[in-house]
């Protein structure tokens, strides 16, 4: 697998509330990243940390391949695990109530990916003629669109495009979504937080992402592109190539 995680303040912002990375675990599995802290100063920072070391720790020891039903019960246990620890923290600490964070998640194997999400970090998955988003956005402009109450292009620029139905740490019970899919060596899987996805449109990101730099230009690139227009949030993607070369060595 070829892969990259970076994150950037943006241009705006003192400091960065985004974290995540990609881990392997001991069976040679990968899980990408991607949270999006809320909550004020700090705060932010403390619940999109507390999501993805929950679940790098979790997921580092595991030494047996998972099947992608078992991959998708992981990953729901332990974002309800992550949601229970960040709220009771939220709770017990003054300083630190009302956090949250969004987080988008997925576990890669040499023949398939399983994702899940809480909020507005997205995943996209990309082969050489498609860039399909495979997530829901969980906000209120997302169900107003699909209400039929606002238009796509009214969407883009709602006033109230960043406000939430869910998010890590904000209830003491949460509901994440998940989902399966198999791919194969030349595909890959994007995740992303919405200082990218509000700056820079999918096909933006696709024709980068085909461009001959290393992935890691690419990924840069991005961000740059995301800084240029504006750069009022943080900035994070990982990605996750499966690289020919992984297949000819199974």
């Amino acid at each position: 697998m070829e892969t990259v995680f970076v994150t950037d303040v943006g241009r705006v912002r003192d400091h960065n509330e985004d974290t995540g990375g990609i881990f392997t675990n001991n069976a040679g599995e990968y899980l990408a990243i991607v949270a999006d802290g809320m909550g004020g100063h700090q705060a932010g920072d403390v619940a999109s940390d507390m999501v993805t070391n929950i679940l790098r720790e979790a997921w580092e020891p595991i030494d047996k391949p998972f099947t992608p039903e078992q991959a998708e019960v992981w990953l729901r246990q332990h974002i309800d695990i992550a949601n229970k620890k960040i709220y009771e923290t939220s709770v017990e600490n003054d300083k630190l109530a009302g956090m949250g964070t969004t987080v988008v998640t997925a576990v890669c194997t040499s023949s398939f990916i399983v994702i899940a999400h809480v909020g507005d970090s997205r995943a996209y998955h990309m082969s050489e003629t498609a860039f399909q988003l495979k997530t829901e956005d969980h906000s209120l402009v997302n169900e107003l669109k699909n209400s039929g109450q606002i238009t796509e292009e009214e969407a883009e620029n709602h006033p109230r495009k960043n406000v939430l139905t869910r998010a890590i740490g904000t209830e003491q019970e949460i509901k994440s979504e998940a989902m399966a899919m198999e791919w194969k060596a030349g595909e890959g899987i994007v995740l992303c937080s919405d200082g990218l996805t509000n700056k820079v449109i999918p096909s933006e990101i696709k024709e980068n992402l085909h461009t001959p730099a290393s992935l890691h230009e690419r990924a840069r690139t991005l961000i740059h592109i995301a800084n240029e227009r504006g750069g009022e949030d943080n900035i994070t993607l990982a990605i996750i190539i499966y690289s020919p070369l992984d297949k000819e060595v199974e």
